[in-house]
């Protein structure tokens, strides 16, 4: 179930500690020679996502604030399923801790 947000605007979220505000791709919903693909076809979540905002990093054992791996405008790959989702009006956004984002992609 989908937070549903009290804000009009995304940027008034700022993640704590090692969480990670991340749009996933959306799946084509057509292809380049103009043939709509069925809801069952695109119905799984892509697994490239941009990060929006990340929080400042969560404490280790020792104190010392690590901070995230990755920063905003970076292109994830996340997992299946999971996060916790936000919507904003009709967009769908995610939280994720740092340490569940499997890769950046570096191109």
């Amino acid at each position: 179930m989908a937070a549903q947000a009290t804000f009009k605007s995304i940027k008034a979220l700022v993640p704590l500690l090692d969480r990670v505000l991340v749009q996933r791709f959306k799946p084509d919903t057509k292809t380049a020679s103009g043939i709509f693909l069925p809801t069952t076809a695109t119905s799984s979540p892509l697994p490239e996502a941009t990060v929006i905002a990340t929080g400042p990093g969560a404490p280790n054992r020792q104190g010392n604030v690590v901070p995230t791996a990755v920063k905003a405008g970076d292109r994830v790959l996340l997992p299946g399923w999971g996060g916790n989702m936000i919507k904003v009006g009709e967009e769908e956004y995610y939280l994720f801790k740092d340490s569940e984002i499997l890769a950046k992609i570096q191109e």
